[in-house]
């Protein structure tokens, strides 16, 4: 008696195959949150540039422009004067939100005696993890992701090195 065995794949053949389609979606799907949290962090970073260029456009119209340090100035403003103080003159709107969805932060520094904001101010985002990390920074690049995104004086202070 001959046995007829029909044509198709072993057990082990599904196996590998299986077992390699489930290795490249894993590696696929790595690259995909790299690209997402980067496509987040340059979100950030363009936004806290335009409000930027809105406020020493500002500063050069009413003529107050000092240097930014790298801690906090000691107001922190709502969003609604930032928003009053640059808005409609020297940008449409001022983002309200970074890339994650959380709020801005902004602080400004008052000249002595003036109910004027001067040209001093600090832009943050809490970044990824989404909770700030003090108001001292140390200036520069940095390979952690969950790094606050800090921008003053016309330059980012503090930033991820994949948001650049």
């Amino acid at each position: 008696m001959r046995r007829t065995w029909s044509s198709g794949f072993t057990l082990i053949e599904i196996l590998v195959v299986v077992a390699i389609v489930g290795v490249l979606s894993m590696l696929a799907i790595v690259n995909y949150q790299t690209a997402l949290l980067r496509t987040k962090q340059k979100r950030t970073m363009a936004d806290m540039r335009a409000i930027a260029v809105a406020w020493e456009t500002r500063a050069g119209d009413v003529r107050q422009y000092n240097a930014a340090g790298f801690t906090l100035p000691a107001v922190t403003p709502a969003y609604a004067e930032v928003n009053s103080i640059l808005a409609p003159s020297y940008i449409r709107t001022v983002p309200l939100n970074d890339g994650w969805g959380r709020p801005f932060s902004f602080s400004l520094e008052f000249a002595v005696g003036s109910t004027s904001p001067s040209n001093e101010y600090v832009i943050r985002s809490a970044g990824r993890d989404g909770a700030f990390d003090g108001t001292t920074y140390t200036p520069g690049p940095t390979d952690d992701p969950n790094v606050d995104i800090v921008y003053s004086a016309g330059t980012f202070i503090v930033f991820p090195k994949s948001g650049q």
